[in-house]
C-alpha cells in the first residue's frame, strides 16, 4: 500500500509539470483579430456607382456635337484618360500598398508582348468605339445596347475554348438580345454609324474580358483590376495616341481646348482614374450579388439622367425592351437557384420585418403600388423626353416676367 500511495504520488509532478507546460487556452484565440474597415460596403457602392455614371455623363457633355463644348476628338480623350492613369499607376505603385500585387507577378518582356500587348489592343479598340458612339447616339440607348455584353463574353468564351457550348446557357440569354432587339426597334434617334460602333465596342470588350480571363487562369498572374490597369493603360496610351495623331490631331485647334477648359480636361481624367480604384475597393467589399443589382441600378439610372439632362425620347417600346433584358442578365448572372434563394430570404426577412413594423410594411406596400402604377401609365405614353431648347425658352420667359417685361421679348442668352 505504501509502494502503491508512492507510485502515485510520484506521478503528481509530472501532472504539474505537464500542466505548466501544455497551454490551458489556445492561442489561436489570443491573437488580435484583424481590423475591420471601419468604412460601410453601402460608401463603396455608392463611390463607384457615382463615378461610373459620371464619367459616362461627363464623356458624352464633352463629345456631344449639339452641346456646349462640342470636343468632337473621342479618340484623343481616350488616349488622355489612359496617359493619366499611367502617370497615376506609377506614382501610387511608388507611394502606397494599392500595387503591390504586381511584385508577385513575373512579367518579362516575352509575357508583357505576348499577353498585355494584344490584350491592350483590344482593349483600345473598346474603348475607341465606345466614345465614338456619344457622338451618335443617346445615353440611354447606349445603355440599352450595352446589355448584350454578357452574351458578347459568351460567344467569345465558347469561341476561345474556355468553356464547352451549352444550349441552355444560350436559351438564357437569349432573353438579353430579344429585349436589346425590342428596344433598337423602339429607337426614336436611330443613327446605324453609332449603332455599329457600339456593336464594335461590345465585342471587343468581349474579347478583351475573354483574354484575361485566359491570362488570369494561369496562379502566377493574379491580379486585381488595378494592378491590371498599371500594365494595359501605357501600350494603350501609345496605341491610341498613334492612332489620334493621325485622325484627330491634324483637325484640332486651341480653340477647341480653350472652349473645354484645362481644368475640365483634368477633372475628367480625375474622375475616369477613380473609377479604375473604386473596383478594386468593390470588389474586396461586395458580393457578386450587390456587383450584378448595382451594374444594374446603375445603368437605370443613367437612362432616366439622360431623359432629365438631355431631354432623351424614350418610348415605352424600349422600357419594355430594356425590362426584358435586364432581367435576363440578372437571371443569366445569377442563375435560377440562386435567385430563388434570395427571394426566399428576402421573403423570411420581409416577414420578420412586418411583424416588428407593421405600420411602416404597409407605408412601404402602398410606395410600391403607386411607383408602379406611375411606371405603368408613363411606358403606355408614346414617349418620354423633352425639348430642351423649349424649357429654356419657358424659364427666360418666366423670368423675365418676373424681371417686369411681361410677354415681351425673350431675354438673350
Amino acid at each position: 500500500m505504501a509502494e502503491e500511495k508512492q507510485r502515485v504520488s510520484g506521478e503528481i509532478p509530472r501532472a504539474e509539470a505537464s500542466s505548466s507546460i501544455l497551454p490551458i487556452v489556445n492561442p489561436a484565440t489570443e491573437k488580435p483579430e484583424p481590423t475591420k474597415s471601419s468604412i460601410h460596403p453601402v460608401f463603396y457602392v455608392i463611390t463607384w456607382m457615382t463615378l461610373s455614371s459620371g464619367v459616362i455623363l461627363f464623356n458624352k457633355k464633352l463629345l456631344d456635337p449639339q452641346g456646349y463644348y462640342n470636343f468632337q476628338f473621342p479618340i484623343f480623350l481616350t488616349t488622355w484618360h489612359l496617359a493619366f492613369g499611367t502617370l497615376m499607376t506609377q506614382i501610387l505603385a511608388r507611394t502606397t500598398t494599392l500595387l503591390d500585387g504586381r511584385k508577385k507577378i513575373k512579367m518579362t518582356g516575352r509575357v508583357y508582348l505576348r499577353a498585355i500587348v494584344p490584350i491592350g489592343l483590344f482593349f483600345s479598340l473598346s474603348l475607341i468605339c465606345g466614345n465614338l458612339t456619344y457622338l451618335y447616339l443617346s445615353v440611354a440607348f447606349i445603355q440599352m445596347l450595352k446589355a448584350t455584353t454578357p452574351v458578347a463574353v459568351l460567344m467569345a468564351t465558347w469561341s476561345m475554348g474556355l468553356a464547352p457550348p451549352n444550349m441552355r446557357t444560350l436559351f438564357n440569354v437569349s432573353f438579353i438580345v430579344l429585349g436589346v432587339m425590342i428596344a433598337s426597334f423602339g429607337e426614336i434617334n436611330f443613327v446605324l454609324i453609332g449603332f455599329l460602333f457600339q456593336l464594335g465596342g461590345v465585342v471587343f470588350e468581349a474579347i478583351r474580358l475573354t483574354m484575361v480571363e485566359r491570362l488570369l487562369s494561369s496562379a502566377e498572374f493574379k491580379m486585381d483590376p488595378l494592378v491590371s490597369f498599371y500594365y494595359f493603360a501605357p501600350v494603350c496610351a501609345i496605341m491610341n495616341g498613334l492612332l489620334a495623331l493621325f485622325v484627330e490631331v491634324p483637325r484640332m485647334q486651341g480653340a477647341d481646348f480653350a472652349r473645354v477648359g484645362y481644368f475640365i480636361l483634368l477633372l475628367n481624367a480625375c474622375i475616369a482614374f477613380g473609377l479604375n480604384v473604386s473596383v478594386v475597393f468593390l470588389i474586396g467589399r461586395t458580393s457578386s450579388l450587390v456587383m450584378t443589382l448595382c451594374g444594374v441600378l446603375k445603368d437605370i439610372i443613367l437612362v432616366c439622367a439622360s431623359i432629365a439632362i438631355w431631354g432623351t425620347p424614350v418610348s415605352g417600346l424600349q422600357f419594355f425592351g430594356y425590362s426584358i433584358s435586364l432581367a435576363g442578365m440578372v437571371y443569366y448572372k445569377l442563375g435560377g437557384d440562386n435567385i430563388k434563394g434570395y427571394f426566399a430570404e428576402g421573403g423570411r426577412r420581409w416577414a420578420e420585418y412586418g411583424s416588428k413594423h407593421p405600420a411602416q410594411r404597409k407605408i412601404v406596400i402602398f410606395a410600391v403600388v403607386i411607383l408602379t402604377l406611375f411606371l405603368v401609365l408613363g411606358g403606355l405614353a408614346p414617349t418620354v423626353g423633352y425639348d430642351t431648347s423649349a424649357v429654356a425658352t419657358e424659364g427666360k420667359q418666366w423670368v423675365g416676367s418676373l424681371l417686369g417685361k411681361g410677354t415681351g421679348p425673350v431675354i438673350a442668352g
